[in-house]
């Protein structure tokens, strides 16, 4: 079981490490996707990405795991309410996978908080 839990942990955080560095090579791209309502563009992108490469580095280290996963799934969620559901309502249906991926990522980070953040801070 052991082995399952660590690949399954690599498994769940690299994929964050992997966005959380896109964010900071496309920079200038991902800012198009901050609210218009919300100032600074690009610095939301760059602090964004340092919580997504933050977050995939405690869980790969396992310091820290249950708030680390708690501050994860809060930012999926406010990607959820200010990005994919706004594009939603504005018409453009295409932004319903996002959100779907969005929500389940903040639903699996809460999990894998519970499930690994009382024996790891």
């Amino acid at each position: 079981m052991k082995n399952l839990s660590t690949i399954g942990t690599y498994l769940f955080a690299l994929p964050f490490g992997v966005f959380g560095l896109m964010h900071f090579m496309n920079a200038n791209q991902f800012a198009g996707m901050v609210p218009s309502f919300v100032p600074g563009g690009v610095f939301w992108v760059y602090l964004t990405g340092a919580a997504l490469l933050a977050a995939a580095v405690s869980f790969i280290i396992k310091k820290h795991v249950q708030l680390a996963g708690q501050l994860l799934a809060a930012l999926m969620l406010v990607f959820v309410f200010t990005v994919h559901l706004p594009s939603i309502i504005g018409g453009n249906m295409m932004s319903m996978g996002s959100l779907l991926k969005d929500m389940s990522l903040a639903g699996g980070s809460l999990l894998f908080a519970s499930m690994f953040g009382d024996n790891t801070d």
